[in-house]
Parts: C-alpha cells; structure tokens; sequence
C-alpha cells in the first residue's frame, strides 16, 4: 500500500484525510490496515511514535460508516492518550454522522452520563472508567463488535488485567480485535491466545530498540551533584524539554527547584485533576513554558511533536517504560535527544535496560566479568604468595582501628580510675575528719 487512495474506504474518511493531509501511510499503518478492513483480529506492535492510532482509526471508522448499527470501543491506559486518540477519531470522522464518548477518570461523572444518553457509536476511554460505566449500567456493549487494545502492555502493567477481562467477556463473541502494543511481553501472548481470533501478527521494527533518530547519551552522577549538572544540561540545550523523575513529590519539588532557578517549568502526574492535567498539557504545546517535569503517567500517550530533548533524571523501574518514555522525542520523523543520569546505585537498572534494547548484552556482559575475573585487575587479584592485598590493607586497618579504640578505651578506664581514687580519698578524710570530731565531743562530755 503506497497511498490511502489504493484503498476501499468511504467517500467520507477520504475527505477526512485529505483535510488532515494524510497521504503516505507509515509502515505500521501499510501493513496493518488492509488487514483490518477484512475483518481479522491483529497483534500489532511497532516502536512508539510510528502512527498505531491511525493504524486501527481508519479501519475502525471505515466500519462504523459502513455498518451504522454496531459500536466500537477504544481502551487506552492513561487519561492523556485516551484524549488524543478521541481527538485523532474525531478528526476521521469528520462530517461523517458517528456520535462519541470519552469515558476517562478524573473527568465529569455528569458529563460522561450526558454523553452516554446520546447512545455514542464509538467509545474511547480507560479501563478503570469504564467499568465503572458498566456497573452502573450506563454503559452496554451488546453492539460492539470493533475492539480496539491500544498500549496493552502498558495497562497490564498498570494492574488493569481484570478491567480487560471483564470487558473482553462482556463484548458479542463475534467481534474484531485489534490488539496494538509497544512491546510484547509474555502476558500480552496469553491475552492474544485467551481472547484474539487466530489474529495476523504485525510488526514493524525493533520494539525494544529505540528510534534510530534519537540521539541517546548517558551522564554518569553523583547524588550530591545530579541537580546541579541538571541545569548544566538544560543551559546546554535548545527546545522543550521533558523531564522524568520518580514520583509526584519529587516533580513537584523539581518544579519549585526549577522556578527558583528562573526557569518555565511545570509538571504532570497522576494526582492532579483531569483538567489541570490538561491545561498543563495545552501550555506545554504551546510553548508557554519550555520544561515540562513528569512522572511515568507521561510516558505514554504524550503526542507533543516540539519535544526535543528527554531527560531521565530518574530511571525507570521497568526497563520497557525506558523505550516509552524517550520515545516521547523524535516524533513523526522529527530529530530528538535522550539524556540519561546514571546514580550510584543505577547500575543495575541501567544493565536491564541495556539487556531489553541490545539482546547480547548480557553476555558481552559475562564474557568481561569472565575476564577480569581469569586475568584483569580487580580487588580480588592475589600477590604471588598467595595473600590477598586488598584483604591485607583491610585487616591491618580494622587491627589499627581496634589498637586505637583500645587505646581510647584504656585511657578513658585510667581516667575514670582516678576520679574514683580521688573521690574514695575524699570520702576518707572527711570520714576522718568527722571521727575526731566526734571523738572530742565525747571526751569533752565526760
């Protein structure tokens, strides 16, 4: 597939993509939509920032056009892509008569209810909220027949796999699944086997390699000087930058930090409010201030084209959200830069995260430790009689520290011998004293 014009879409998505200006698909989309407008279920996964949304939008509005009866669904991990992919499928649509609802956390219950009145044709929303929809039985799936799983790997690991589930029994049997993922872990083939039709595997790239035009660079950091080298790098480097660190109290520290350093930064997180949220998002995208401080809720689903440069001044805890998160840069195309800090105690995180993007690095890995161990220098390497230096220095250190500490004890036991001698001679001569006082007393009575 060259073009979208080779494809058998409706009049209407054609007119949507010519004023959005879609006209040479991106490899994920070539291979995945013709596939899609057969019917058949697909496992896709593709690195982030490759276009997976309109990957599963044309085909998925081309169908509701079609049909005009059944339903479609979307469920997206985070409130922010779930916002962005109903913003792309509104931009399908186009004039094209498909009622929508975006069911999110965070966002009006009322609203959402008002919507759901409406009976929306096309549902874009995440697992949490709309399971709430379904228990309150404002929300019903008897029509859809589209489904859509987009950054699956993602919600399992956000611990939505019984929202999945309950979603995928309630759907008609007879469905189409589209199951999108940036990687694709061993839970995610068991919910592809459990749920997914003999599906048609996609991919396109390396998922666990990083965009080729990402610049990648690695700071080595102590603690004490990882702020200040921070905002070496930020005088350093021109354009937005996107900030990633462990949790809410350390962004919103980093923000303060920043500010008073005269600095325009804000951050994101998960506790803030939906529309804050999105207030933060729109100034950001508008240039309104340059650095932008998130937790991991903003390594998915944040489609900011002008991000050029991602700083991970945190690493991750998982080695896949590292792919995620500097995916963030280099988007549709574009050239971006990924920093990461690499702390005292990083070793180990850094070393899973280079085992996930380079699969031989873990021997390379066992074949220096091999090494070093045969002939390399190291603290373990014996002198020719067969002692341990480093051991050695060791012990007469602990010995020099005990002779010390001895010595201390011993001079703190003279002291504390002598006060007592001197409060014993005290002691006696006043005893002394009032012996022959009372001595006197008594001759003189007699």
């Amino acid at each position: 597939m060259e073009n979208f014009l080779s494809l058998k879409l409706e009049e209407t998505l054609f007119e949507s993509l010519a004023k959005i200006n879609f006209k040479t698909p991106t490899p994920i989309q070539a291979k995945a939509i013709p596939i899609a407008l057969e019917g058949k279920d697909i496992l896709g996964t593709a690195q982030t920032g490759t276009g997976k949304t309109a990957a599963f939008g044309i085909p998925l509005i081309n169908y509701l056009l079609k049909t005009k009866k059944d339903s479609a669904l979307v469920m997206t991990p985070t409130r922010e892509l779930a916002t962005q992919v109903m913003q792309t499928m509104n931009y399908l649509v186009g004039r094209g008569n498909i009622r929508t609802a975006l069911l999110i956390g965070g966002d009006s219950m009322q609203k959402q209810l008002k919507q759901m009145r409406r009976n929306p044709r096309l549902i874009v929303g995440t697992p949490g909220r709309i399971n709430d929809h379904l228990k309150r039985k404002t929300l019903r799936l008897n029509n859809t027949t589209f489904l859509v799983l987009d950054e699956s790997d993602r919600m399992l690991d956000m611990g939505f796999t019984p929202q999945i589930n309950q979603v995928l029994e309630t759907v008609p049997k007879k469905h189409q699944t589209l199951l999108f993922s940036a990687t694709l872990p061993d839970n995610i083939l068991r919910l592809a086997k459990k749920y997914l039709n003999q599906p048609i595997r996609i991919s396109v790239g390396s998922t666990s390699t990083p965009i080729e035009k990402i610049k990648q660079e690695v700071l080595r950091v102590n603690d004490e000087d990882k702020y200040n080298s921070l905002i070496k790098e930020i005088y350093t480097r021109q354009g937005s930058i996107l900030i990633f660190v462990k949790t809410r109290r350390n962004a919103e520290k980093m923000v303060k930090r920043l500010k008073y350093d005269d600095h325009d930064a804000d951050a994101i997180h998960g506790n803030l409010r939906q529309n804050k949220r999105d207030r933060v998002i729109k100034a950001f995208r508008n240039n309104h201030f340059r650095i932008l401080v998130g937790t991991d809720v903003a390594s998915r689903g944040l489609d900011i084209p002008a991000i050029k440069h991602v700083i991970n001044y945190d690493l991750p805890q998982v080695p896949e959200d590292f792919i995620h998160r500097i995916g963030r840069t280099a988007r549709a195309g574009a050239a971006g830069s990924a920093l990461s800090f690499i702390g005292n105690q990083d070793n180990s995180k850094w070393n899973a995260i280079q085992s996930l993007i380079d699969p031989n690095f873990r021997a390379r890995l066992g074949r220096d430790s091999r090494q070093r161990k045969k002939g390399g220098r190291s603290f373990n390497r014996r002198d020719r009689r067969g002692k341990n230096r480093f051991t050695k220095k060791k012990r007469d250190n602990n010995d020099r520290r005990q002779k010390n500490q001895s010595e201390k004890n011993n001079e703190h036991f003279n002291l504390k011998k002598k006060s007592n001698e001197k409060r014993k001679g005290f002691k006696k001569k006043f005893f002394n004293k009032k012996k022959r006082f009372l001595n006197k007393r008594r001759n003189f009575r007699d």
